[in-house]
């Protein structure tokens, strides 16, 4: 088993209580009216920590769903910025710029799974070191596009590894009536390639399956389905009421095994973690997040920025309204 060293295992939890706390900040900001919608990185912050952590940023890209970008700190301090753009519903958040491998939000159910085995063709095709990494819900598994996506894979031998975050719930949908499978792991065996389920909370064993599935891709021996399994400790999303739906004991159940208290319990066992370093972690949090928020609030929206990015060069239609927009909004518009 690959295990990751004291010093990992330490930066991976001020990783994940930075997650939690920038996370729930966040949620009373949007109850506040001060930013959109949300969805709460409660219970899943040991999976996408530990997989960030068993990457090379130089070279692995990251595909992510709407969770996990404010768990992607590895990735760079551009990253609370771009989730805070995101959030406060200015263009610029739908960009992540050079040379941060993660690809943008995605709210789309399940379309960034094709577009991952994309991105890894591509990476075989120029010769790339890298791997790409997608993370998806259990409710994405029942879309077209993770099927297409993963025999499209299985066939290329694309260095990507599919990472389903089972956190029990598909909105309000629960597990068994999502599928009549044993495992979300074990539709890999109609891929053609591996497919295991792991404890979703145990930051270490995401970072070992995430590290073996790399080293497989890189290897030429093509992609890895994982299954982290997890529960989700809060919402949906800030527009959810889970009360209506979750069994209130299993929910008590789960957050018996937070992963947040699990790996500071062993932290603090082995002398590397207490309530100091806790306060200091969590400080420091809410005061990147308030400069990240601020910073985002003070960024310059032009009228016509919500059709950048749409593509390379502007289509005449678009060309007419990016053209109109700036008529309307005059020398020196701005659509603030």
């Amino acid at each position: 088993m690959a295990r990751p060293t004291d010093e990992q295992r330490r930066e991976m939890l001020v990783d994940m209580v930075t997650a939690r706390v920038q996370s729930q900040r966040i949620f009373n900001l949007q109850r506040q009216g001060r930013v959109g919608t949300m969805a709460p990185v409660d219970g899943h912050e040991a999976t996408i920590v530990g997989a960030a952590h068993a990457l090379d940023t130089d070279h692995d890209w990251v595909l992510p769903q709407y969770r996990e970008p404010i768990a992607l700190r590895r990735y760079g301090p551009e990253m609370l910025e771009h989730v805070m753009l995101y959030n406060i519903g200015h263009p610029a958040g739908g960009h992540i710029p050079a040379p941060i491998r993660v690809l943008p939000y995605q709210i789309s159910l399940a379309t960034q799974i094709p577009h991952a085995v994309g991105l890894a063709w591509g990476l075989t095709l120029q010769d790339d070191p890298g791997v790409v990494l997608v993370f998806f819900g259990d409710g994405s598994s029942s879309e077209g596009d993770f099927y297409e996506a993963g025999n499209l894979a299985g066939v290329l031998g694309a260095p990507v590894i599919f990472l389903c975050v089972n956190n029990q719930w598909a909105i309000s949908t629960p597990v068994h009536l999502q599928t009549a499978a044993e495992s979300f792991a074990a539709k890999a065996a109609a891929f053609g390639f591996p497919g295991i389920q792991i404890d979703g909370n145990d930051v270490d064993a995401v970072y070992d399956a995430v590290q073996t599935a790399r080293t497989r891709a890189l290897a030429g021996k093509g992609p890895t389905l994982i299954e982290a399994v997890v529960y989700r400790l809060g919402p949906h999303t800030t527009a959810d009421d889970p009360t209506r739906y979750v069994p209130a004991e299993d929910l008590e159940a789960a957050r018996r095994s937070d992963p947040i208290k699990r790996l500071r319990t062993e932290l603090e066992t082995a002398g590397l973690w207490d309530d100091d370093v806790q306060a200091e972690v969590e400080e420091a949090a809410l005061a990147a997040l308030d400069a990240a928020l601020e910073k985002a609030r003070s960024t310059p929206l032009a009228p016509d920025a919500m059709l950048d990015h749409c593509y390379t060069t502007d289509t005449q239609r678009l060309a007419r309204q990016r053209a109109g927009l700036l008529a309307e909004a005059g020398p020196g518009g701005s659509a603030r």
